[in-house]
């Protein structure tokens, strides 16, 4: 018995097993109110094509070539009128306003008091300064000629983001306007010019910055300038700077209503840094960014209100600080001799202290 059982179920084993395929879509007759199925044979089945190289590089030029037809021609190259002739040298800058209002490096204009101008078209005018910042390596020039050049406008440096397109315009020794491009490689930098001043919210690409583009822009892709060129380290591949655009808004605002930029001082060198979201969710605090203290002055402001190095600040009057140009803006000309809450963690706790900003020395 168990020998017929077994030859049984080898036997329904051999046998074809009905398909399947007609219990699945086993839906009523169409005529019995059932549903019906249309397939268009005729329709190409959808397929997503990686784009090629060539289509990203023609996008990547593309995008290059119109910030540079935007901002190109408004800049200009700067030539100051030394006094000993065998004294010569050369920068860049850019219009600011139609009036022939011009934007470069206070490093540029040191020394001298007149100058000339080149502008895109390789028209030649005087100018003067009408403002110089040694402390951001910023100053504005006014063509004695009311010339109506180009306009380039400042954007959002604080929009930034690290790896983001950036393009380098100047006019290097003297030779017409040539473009580099490069990328974002680190933000809210801080660095002791060649008089020893520290010059602070730098922007740092590795948008190559030659000899002669000192004062040029630094424009992103969507042709607003989001830097002035001020410097590279001479040895370091790669390490070129820029005054965030940011800043230079309050610093030109300054230039032009006082010749010079009125500022409070609390007395310390100071940073952009990002909040652990760690120190973040334990402390309460929502910005991404504050301004870390990497040195505090002895007997200044800061130190006399109990600010410590590695603090952070977050807030100062009220308002959030992300960054230096925050702090800049908090230590403007209102804020002197005038005691402000300051806002900061220290060991993953909250503090506040009460700072009174002094004037900040000219020079």
């Amino acid at each position: 018995m168990l020998k017929a059982r077994k030859y049984e179920m080898f036997a329904k084993a051999r046998r074809p097993k009905a398909s399947r395929g007609h219990e699945i879509l086993a839906y009523p007759d169409s005529e019995a109110g059932g549903a019906t199925f249309v397939f268009d044979p005729g329709e190409a089945p959808y397929c997503v094509v990686p784009p090629s190289e060539d289509s990203l590089l023609d996008a990547y030029s593309n995008a290059v070539v119109r910030a540079v037809e935007v901002v190109g021609p408004s800049v200009v190259r700067i030539h100051p009128m030394m006094e000993d002739p065998r004294i010569q040298g050369v920068g860049s800058g850019f219009a600011i306003a139609a009036n022939g209002l011009i934007l470069t490096n206070s490093h540029v204009v040191q020394g001298a008091s007149r100058f000339v101008v080149i502008t895109a078209e390789g028209r030649s005018v005087t100018a003067r300064c009408v403002g110089d910042d040694p402390d951001t390596d910023l100053a504005l020039l006014q063509l004695d000629p009311r010339l109506d050049l180009p306009v380039a406008k400042l954007g959002n440096s604080k929009a930034l983001r690290r790896g983001q397109l950036v393009i380098a315009i100047g006019a290097p020794l003297g030779f017409e306007a040539t473009v580099t491009t490069g990328v974002v490689s680190a933000m809210g930098r801080s660095l002791r010019g060649e008089r020893g001043r520290l010059i602070e919210d730098l922007i740092q690409t590795d948008a190559a910055l030659n000899p002669g583009n000192s004062g040029g822009p630094l424009v992103s892709s969507s042709g607003e300038v989001v830097g002035i060129a001020t410097a590279v380290i001479a040895g370091f591949q790669g390490l070129c700077f820029a005054v965030a655009s940011n800043t230079a808004s309050f610093v030109i605002a300054e230039l032009i209503a006082h010749g010079h930029v009125r500022r409070g001082s609390i007395g310390l060198v100071a940073q952009q840094a990002p909040i652990p979201p760690g120190l973040a969710r334990a402390t309460g605090v929502t910005q991404g960014y504050a301004v870390f203290v990497a040195q505090v002055d002895p007997g200044g402001p800061a130190a006399k209100a109990g600010v410590r190095e590695g603090d952070l600040l977050i807030s100062a009057g009220g308002a959030p600080l992300t960054g230096l140009d925050d702090l800049l803006r908090a230590l403007d000309n209102h804020s002197i001799d005038r005691a402000a809450p300051f806002v900061l963690i220290r060991q993953g706790k909250l503090m506040t202290v009460t700072i009174t900003p002094r004037a900040r020395k000219r020079g």
